[in-house]
């Protein structure tokens, strides 16, 4: 009896049916800030935030109904408070993340998240990596994640009328500083007391300050904050003193009596929940910073 022949390529489509079905190649690929290569199929529709401000971006871009876990910081806009805690965002839970079945997670590129990535990974979920410091990141990043999630024109649209309020922001500032050091005062963004730690000119909060008319007394600074002595804020004599609480702690305190703002009790008293990311919000933050160092003039 003779051996029964096949071609070629008839042999080959029987082999190919009894082998592993290939994975849906990826219709959505994005380069994140950690230079990760993340390939979706499709959009995600099951996404896990873990930080405020990408949180905030998400829900802007009107894919908020993606979101399914978020962690306990994120609080803006009030439906962010609807869509489960999976807890901290540095690092996760990682199981408490799983547990939402997601299809994307969004993490703050951060050396403490580089385990929490590479597990995430592990189990097949896509992550993005995204720097989230400075103003631009927030036009940047919705041209990056909109089309990730479904929206490429929401996220065209929003970076588009992001970039062009804060132009129309700068367009409101008054020209020149003259002669008086209160028209642009020289300020110190005061982020901790116990050790002092300054916010730099890595920071979105910086931005905003130069944006209001102050100028950072610690722009030199490239890192978002860092820590600082009471001698060298002294030796640069801040104006004002830009502070969260109303009441600073460092007022009554004897060894920050060197420096003249504190001693003259010049403290701007300033911290609207917007201040504290980078946000679309952050134009609006700039008018109001604006006035709040209008009003601190003596």
């Amino acid at each position: 009896m003779k051996a029964l022949r096949l071609p070629l390529a008839l042999l080959g489509a029987l082999l190919g049916a009894c082998a592993t079905p290939q994975a849906a190649p990826a219709r959505l690929v994005a380069i994140d800030d950690a230079g990760d290569t993340v390939r979706l199929a499709a959009p995600a529709t099951r996404v896990v935030s873990l930080s405020p401000a990408t949180t905030e971006l998400v829900f802007a871009l009107g894919a908020g109904g993606h979101l399914v876990g978020r962690t306990r910081w994120c609080d803006y806009p009030d439906a962010a408070r609807a869509v489960p805690s999976v807890g901290d965002g540095i690092p996760p839970n990682i199981e408490a993340v799983l547990a939402t079945r997601p299809d994307l997670v969004l993490l703050y590129r951060s050396a403490q998240n580089s385990a929490a990535a590479e597990r995430l990974r592990a189990a097949g979920i896509a992550v993005v990596q995204l720097d989230f410091n400075r103003l631009h990141d927030v036009s940047r990043l919705a041209r990056l994640l909109a089309p990730l999630l479904g929206v490429a024109p929401a996220g065209d649209s929003l970076a588009t009328a992001f970039e062009a309020e804060l132009a129309g922001v700068a367009r409101e500032a008054p020209a020149g500083c003259g002669a008086d050091s209160f028209a642009c005062p020289r300020v110190l963004l005061l982020a901790w007391d116990q050790p002092p730690i300054a916010i730099g000119a890595g920071s979105f909060q910086g931005e905003i300050l130069e944006a209001a008319g102050g100028r950072n007394i610690f722009a030199d600074l490239t890192a978002p904050s860092a820590t600082v002595s009471i001698e060298a804020i002294a030796a640069r004599d801040p104006a004002l003193v830009l502070v969260g609480d109303s009441e600073p702690a460092v007022a009554g305190r004897p060894e920050w009596q060197v420096v003249g703002a504190v001693r003259g009790r010049r403290f701007v008293h300033f911290n609207p929940p917007a201040f504290g990311r980078p946000s679309p919000r952050a134009p609006g933050v700039i008018r109001d910073l604006r006035q709040a160092l209008r009003e601190a003039r003596p």
